[in-house]
């Protein structure tokens, strides 16, 4: 267990999770809450633009916060299994009696445990890999490494990716860009900054990310209707920032 101090605030109808008083590691509408409020949480799921259903299958979160994204995948994506890996049980009690975690084993299983050891000795291989682990000082540890984003990408099936959540304006985001890019032999691509000025940097190993802009969109359209999830936004600021090549998004 950490030593880091877990908080609860609420302002306008958000309840937040706080592992210190500046740092908001999470966040629910009390309204609308399997909905994903934080917009770096939203645009970790852009994977849904870039595969197509029936995927995933399966989904391994490093990192459980307030339960954003494991009750977004639970609720939204109902034929999807969920393994969830969170070193601090406590924060797994606080996801469950403030932030609406669903208790359903079958579906949504939460593992207590260091992620980057988990990654290493699990031998289950997965659709999506989402890395959103930082502590009470906003640093990722050994899940920021090069080691630990190689065993990332051999826990990948074939239409598998990896999604984490970089922090775009700290003095380590292109270091860890880089070691993405190194442990995926650049097969790695990075959103463009979110209001928030989290990056989400996502890399694949088996099949391409081959997709042009008006299939985003269409997709996004199909994702905004089955999900209530818009990214519409997103993908557009990806042509208004020249994320696009020849107007296609290929890594």
């Amino acid at each position: 267990m950490s030593d880091q101090s877990i908080e609860i605030s609420e302002h306008a109808g958000v309840r937040y999770l706080h592992f210190s008083a500046a740092w908001i590691q999470g966040a629910m509408r009390i309204q609308r809450p399997n909905a994903l409020e934080l917009a770096y949480t939203r645009e970790m799921m852009a994977g849904l633009l870039l595969r197509e259903p029936p995927w995933p299958r399966n989904a391994l979160l490093i990192g459980l916060g307030a339960g954003s994204l494991a009750k977004f995948i639970y609720h939204k994506l109902p034929a999807t299994k969920i393994t969830v890996v969170e070193i601090d049980p406590q924060v797994e009690i606080v996801a469950r009696l403030h932030f609406k975690l669903p208790d359903d084993p079958r579906r949504l299983r939460v593992v207590i445990g260091d992620g980057a050891r988990f990654m290493l000795r699990d031998g289950e291989h997965y659709d999506y890999i989402l890395i959103d682990g930082f502590d009470k000082e906003g640093k990722a540890g050994a899940l920021d490494t090069e080691p630990f984003y190689q065993a990332c990408r051999a826990r990948l099936t074939a239409e598998g990716l990896l999604s984490v959540n970089l922090l775009g304006r700290s003095r380590g985001f292109s270091a860890s860009k880089d070691r993405i890019a190194a442990a995926f032999d650049d097969r790695a691509f990075v959103f463009p900054s979110c209001d928030s000025g989290n990056a989400i940097a996502f890399a694949r190993d088996g099949a391409p990310v081959d997709t042009s802009f008006e299939e985003l969109l269409e997709r996004a359209e199909t994702v905004r209707r089955q999900t209530g999830l818009n990214l519409t936004a997103t993908v557009r600021r990806l042509r208004e920032e020249g994320c696009l090549f020849r107007d296609q998004l290929l890594f």
